[in-house]
């Protein structure tokens, strides 16, 4: 995802419309308070071919409207303060710049994207400015020791799914064949990377071919073909919505019929499966951390009802089909904890302190047994995930909940 547009300026406060996300400096009214507002800055792209993403961005704006409706947090309102950095690196350190100097954001949280965080990453830590949160899987940003100032947040760290489909391969398939397609870019070589280490000396017996493709490839047929005459029996998926999409449809034209391991990114119902083929994608197997809200099982379950009451009252045009809206909830949810954590003391060092002080946290989107624990040495918030194969309709568990070490990538750059 790369977007060519120049970064408007988008101030999104939790004292407008959900759906507004444009306004200029001019248009922030914070009605007084005895205590400061807390300025909480948030970088995302609302432009281009990658605008989808900025789904996080509203429903987190939402959400702090929905907060400061019931009084704040300690007795302060938050100003979520959005910029659109057209997912470009650059483009994300000019905003980040913005918020942390002219905004004098406490924090900026869920900022979207790897090479977005990556780019920030650097300059947020020299400033010592928290960068909480982020929106990535990526293992670089769980590296307290060396980036102290910067937190991922994700339901899939990357390197712990994708051992947790080589753990059930090993254990289910001792005897496979395994074909990989991945995205030729660092997600793709970091959850590639994290499956090979899991399997450990067995990836050169198991792993009979792996294919890469570029973004910006109109298709991924040759790719499908050369892994199918493989004779893999076992297809480990590691796409980005659209090109799995592509993968499951090409899978069925060819009538290949693998066991499909589909990661959490590209396990979408809504967006995936259905312009794929709701037949082709049945029996696919993925992995995550938070319920499908629609399911007809999850009807009264109250996590998943405290989430649909919020999107018909705070967040009316968002899809509640949508992934990324319920993950804009869960991780606004977390940061909420964080804030208040800190009582009266709202520094930076306080914000980053409580922030790396979650202790056994639930939240109702979650699967039962998951939790949100981070510690000084944890900077992944959730390593647990449920395993789930897709029936034609909704997701059924696979075995119960299962976790991983963290795999650090060899570079962290």
């Amino acid at each position: 995802m790369r977007l060519r547009e120049m970064p408007r300026l988008r101030l999104i406060n939790c004292a407008l419309m959900a759906g507004a996300v444009l306004a200029t400096a001019s248009t922030i009214a914070v009605a007084e308070t005895a205590k400061p507002d807390i300025k909480l800055g948030n970088i995302a792209p609302y432009s281009g071919p990658a605008s989808a993403y900025s789904a996080f961005a509203k429903t987190e704006a939402a959400y702090f409207r929905m907060v400061n409706n019931q009084g704040g947090i300690n007795g302060r309102k938050v100003q979520f303060i959005s910029y659109d950095d057209a997912y470009s690196p650059a483009k994300a350190v000019e905003q980040a710049r913005k918020l942390v100097e002219q905004y004098e954001v406490i924090a900026i949280f869920q900022a979207v994207g790897t090479p977005s965080n990556a780019a920030i990453m650097k300059y947020m830590n020299i400033k010592k400015v928290p960068q909480l949160l982020s929106a990535t899987g990526a293992s670089k940003f769980g590296d307290p020791k060396n980036f102290p100032w910067t937190m991922g947040f994700s339901t899939s760290v990357y390197r712990i799914e994708s051992a947790i489909y080589a753990r059930h391969i090993m254990a289910n398939y001792p005897d496979g064949k395994v074909a990989v397609l991945y995205p030729n870019d660092d997600y793709g070589r970091d959850i590639y990377g994290g499956f090979k280490d899991a399997l450990g000396a067995k990836a050169k017996t198991l792993i009979v071919a792996e294919a890469a493709y570029d973004s910006s490839d109109p298709t991924i047929d040759s790719q499908i073909s050369k892994l199918k005459a493989s004779g893999a029996d076992i297809f480990v998926n590691f796409s980005t919505p659209r090109f799995g999409a592509l993968a499951i449809r090409r899978v069925a034209e060819l009538g290949w019929k693998p066991v499909h391991f589909i990661n959490t990114t590209a396990a979408s119902i809504a967006t995936v499966f259905k312009p794929a083929g709701l037949d082709n994608s049945t029996g696919l197997i993925t992995a995550t951390s938070i319920k499908e809200p629609l399911d007809p099982r999850y009807a009264d379950d109250p996590g998943v009802q405290e989430y649909l009451a919020f999107m018909k009252t705070y967040n009316p045009e968002g899809d509640v089909a949508n992934g990324q809206n319920a993950y804009g909830f869960l991780a606004a949810q977390v940061m909420h904890k964080v804030i208040e954590q800190c009582g009266d003391d709202v520094s930076r060092a306080n914000i980053m302190k409580q922030a790396a002080n979650l202790k056994g946290l639930k939240f109702g989107l979650l699967f039962d047994g998951i939790t949100v624990n981070t510690s000084p040495d944890n900077y992944f918030p959730i390593t647990q995930m449920q395993l789930l194969r897709f029936n034609g309709k909704t997701f059924d568990k696979v075995g119960p909940v299962m976790t991983e070490t963290v795999l650090q990538s060899a570079s962290q750059d």
